[in-house]
């Protein structure tokens, strides 16, 4: 990969990972699905009037959509909501790697290479280490529930790899479509009438903020610099970036918000990352050819890359 285009990527890494702090300083102000609902608003609106609709059957960009991003996004906004450090979950949410794998080969009969067996096995157990280590000084629950965004991730991306959709634009913005009203619904059941309307009335400049870098920096920009890279390169030169979002996210939390994981937490998300690593990154890559393998049983919707 050329200088300009790894800059690009590690650009695309840097809002990705900043976003989790970005959301959770947004969500200050907003309801956790009301701020899912105008953040996707913002993905769709405009550019379906301009982009063109993705090449795949309304059934798939709606199931992607329901999984990839009404269930993981709002699963980790309630989870963030609830509590859950943003630094920590930028790591956790990587876990979907690991659902994906051993989903496709439940759900699709995707066997797993033994080099993804292996990177699936550590980790799992870097995972088991984050949960042990978060569990003895902080909630639970918010975990969990992060834990359950990972899995409705890796779901999205089986489905989308059983019906062969590449991980393109018009997908992004398409699927967003399915995002804003349930979202809207559900927020209103659980909020109330009163506090939403509080909330639209009173949006403060950081929640302002937060939905326009959410929107346009994370879901269109970041995707639209990942899908042009997937398009010049291997896979497997363009993924492995993607190691650097949980990096850049408990950095970023650190930075802004004190975030200071524990020790046993470092240990064991280092641990997942590796296990990530063995799992996602060519063996070609690794020996220096510029052709890559399929990565993982995701690779056609970047499975790796973090939130949109």
């Amino acid at each position: 990969m050329s200088p300009k285009h790894s800059m690009l990527a590690v650009l695309a890494m840097l809002i990705w990972g900043a976003n989790f702090v970005v959301i959770d300083e947004g969500l200050a102000d907003v309801p956790p699905l009301l701020f899912l609902a105008m953040r996707f608003t913002f993905v769709a609106l405009p550019l379906v009037f301009f982009v063109p609709p993705p090449r795949a059957g309304w059934r798939t960009v709606v199931a992607v959509g329901t999984f990839m991003s009404l269930g993981q996004f709002g699963l980790l906004y309630l989870a963030l909501d609830l509590g859950m450090p943003a630094g920590l979950a930028s790591l956790v949410l990587q876990a979907q790697v690991i659902f994906t794998i051993v989903i496709a080969a439940i759900v699709i009969k995707e066997v797993p290479s033994r080099r993804q067996v292996v990177g699936a096995t550590i980790g799992t157990a870097g995972l088991v280490l984050v949960v042990v280590a978060h569990g003895a000084s902080a909630p639970v629950v918010p975990l969990l529930v992060l834990l359950g965004a990972a899995t409705s991730w890796a779901i999205g991306n089986v489905i989308a790899r059983q019906a062969g959709v590449s991980s393109g634009f018009s997908l992004v913005v398409w699927s967003a479509l399915v995002v804003p009203l349930p979202a809207l619904v559900l927020s209103l059941l659980v909020d109330g009438g009163g506090e939403v309307g509080r909330a639209l009335t009173h949006l403060s400049g950081v929640a302002i903020a937060s939905t326009a870098f959410t929107a346009i920096g994370a879901s269109l920009v970041g995707y639209g610099i990942f899908n042009s890279l997937l398009a010049r390169y291997p896979a497997s030169a363009v993924v492995p970036f993607v190691l650097l979002v949980p990096v850049i996210g408990i950095l970023t939390a650190w930075i802004v918000q004190d975030e200071v994981p524990t020790v046993l937490e470092l240990v064991g998300g280092t641990v997942m990352l590796v296990g990530v690593a063995a799992a996602t990154i060519s063996r070609r890559l690794a020996g220096g050819s510029t052709r890559g393998e399929p990565i993982s049983p995701s690779e056609p919707v970047g499975s790796a890359s973090p939130t949109r």
